[in-house]
C-alpha cells in the first residue's frame, strides 16, 4: 500500500468514516489534490473503498443497507413496507428498501449490497415524523410508527397492499395526536376517513382526538375503502366511504388465525 493510500485509509479509520463523499474526504485529508487523487484511485482499484454512486463511497466492509439508502437520499428516510417490517408490524419481508424523499425516484442497486433501493418521491411537506437511529457516521432516519401507518394508507402500493396495512394497523400502538399531525401533513382526506373507519371497526383505544379531527375534515365525496378495488359496495354515510371490503373480511385480516 502506498503512503498516499495509507494516509487516506488511516484518516477514515481514525474518524470512523465508513461512508463518505469524495469531496468530504478530499477537503478533510492532509494530502494535496494530486496525492489525494492517486491515493484515492489506488484504494478503489484495490477495493478498500467501494463506490455507492458517483461521488459517494463506503469502506468495503460497510454494508448497512439502511445507512447507505439514507446516504443516497439525505432529506428522507426508511419508510413504507421497510418500516412496517422494522417495527415488527408485518411478517412479510420486502425484497427492497423503501426510502421516502423529495428528489429521487425509481430503483437503484449498489454493487456489493444485496438489497435494491426503491426511492419514493413525495412533496417536501410530507417529510415529517422521522426518528434518528444509529450513531455518528452510521446514523439513518426512519418514519415513526404513526407516520409509517399514515404513509402506507397514502401509498399502499409501497406497503404490500391493504392486507398488510390492515394487519399492521391493528397491531400498532398509536398516538391519536401524532396521527392527526401526520394526516394533516399528507393532506389526503380519503386516507383520514379510511383510518377513522378502521379505528371504530377494530376498537382502537384512546383515539377520540383523532376521531374528532376526522369528523371535522371529512368531505361529502364518497371514497372507496380499498383504493385498489372497484368502487362497488354499501355506502357508509358516517365516513363517506364505499365499503368495497366486507367488515368480516377486514376483521379476519386484522386478526389472522396463526
Amino acid at each position: 500500500m502506498t503512503r498516499n493510500e495509507t494516509t487516506i485509509l488511516n484518516f477514515l479509520e481514525e474518524n470512523g468514516f465508513d461512508i463518505f463523499t469524495r469531496r468530504q474526504l478530499m477537503d478533510s485529508t492532509i494530502l494535496d489534490a494530486d496525492n489525494f487523487n492517486r491515493g484515492f484511485r489506488g484504494l478503489g482499484q484495490k477495493a478498500y473503498i467501494m463506490m455507492i454512486e458517483k461521488g459517494k463511497y463506503r469502506l468495503n466492509r460497510f454494508t448497512d443497507e439502511n445507512v447507505i439508502g439514507c446516504f443516497m437520499a439525505p432529506d428522507g428516510g426508511i419508510a413504507y413496507w421497510s418500516a412496517l417490517n422494522a417495527y415488527g408490524l408485518t411478517e412479510q419481508f420486502p425484497n427492497k428498501i423503501f426510502i421516502q424523499n423529495s428528489k429521487r425516484r425509481g430503483e437503484h442497486s449498489v454493487f456489493g449490497i444485496g438489497a435494491t433501493f426503491h426511492f419514493v418521491t413525495v412533496k417536501p411537506e410530507k417529510l415529517v415524523g422521522y426518528k434518528t437511529l444509529g450513531y455518528g457516521n452510521h446514523r439513518f432516519f426512519m418514519t415513526d410508527v404513526e407516520k409509517t401507518i399514515v404513509d402506507c394508507f397514502d401509498l399502499p402500493q409501497y406497503a404490500g397492499g391493504y392486507y398488510e396495512i390492515i394487519k399492521a394497523f391493528n397491531r400498532a400502538k398509536l398516538s391519536a395526536r401524532k396521527m392527526v399531525v401526520y394526516c394533516k401533513a399528507i393532506d389526503n382526506i380519503a386516507v383520514t376517513k379510511r383510518i377513522a373507519y378502521l379505528v371504530e371497526l377494530l376498537g382502537k383505544p384512546d383515539m377520540d382526538f383523532f376521531i374528532d379531527y376526522a369528523k371535522n375534515v371529512r368531505n361529502e365525496k364518497y371514497s372507496p375503502f380499498n383504493s385498489s378495488l372497484p368502487s362497488k359496495g354499501p355506502y357508509l354515510r358516517r365516513w363517506r366511504l364505499i365499503l368495497n371490503m366486507g367488515k368480516q373480511e377486514i376483521m379476519k385480516i386484522a386478526n389472522p388465525i396463526d
